[in-house]
């Protein structure tokens, strides 16, 4: 299965633009505001904080683009920031037995992947990925998808063992 909001980018981009070109007109006003009219007094001062708030949320919330890909014998998973100089772009490449277990948490306007591989080195290791901007059934797409594959790993270690089980007696 294949799962991508990379065409939701251009939205994205306008969002974050839009919230940029108010942060600066929004200084712009305090400015004017505070050294030629002089009218609103305390209030200017949300000129400032409010446009900045949002554009902090939107970063805050995480990365924008998310892409999955369940197809052949690996999971792959990207996770980007639209702004290319502000996060290091995740890129994760496994194949799908050493998928162990995954989470999704979800706080408020901020939800999170967890993925639990297992690792020769450490016995397992945890991935993490952003995916606040993907739809509820996206998600439902993705739980549906990551658990039919922790699904097939288990059956196939239940097979393992019965075989080991009778390959002893």
């Amino acid at each position: 299965m294949r799962l991508s909001n990379r065409n939701k980018a251009s939205v994205y981009n306008f969002v974050n633009t839009l919230l940029i070109m108010t942060v600066l007109i929004g200084i712009a006003l305090f400015l004017l505001e505070e050294y030629r009219f002089n009218i609103l007094g305390l209030e200017s001062y949300f000129l400032l904080i409010i446009p900045v708030v949002l554009l902090i949320a939107f970063y805050l919330r995480g990365r924008q683009i998310f892409e999955y890909d369940s197809d052949g014998e690996a999971l792959n998973f990207k996770n980007r920031n639209i702004v290319p100089f502000l996060d290091k772009p995740l890129s994760d490449e496994f194949p799908k037995y050493k998928l162990i277990r995954y989470e999704i948490i979800d706080v408020f306007y901020i939800k999170r992947l967890y993925i639990t591989i297992s690792s020769k080195n450490s016995g397992s290791t945890m991935l993490k990925y952003e995916i606040s901007y993907l739809t509820r059934k996206e998600i439902v797409d993705l739980r549906f998808s990551l658990s039919k594959v922790i699904k097939a790993n288990n059956e196939k270690k239940e097979l393992k063992i019965k075989d080991d089980r009778r390959t002893l007696s």
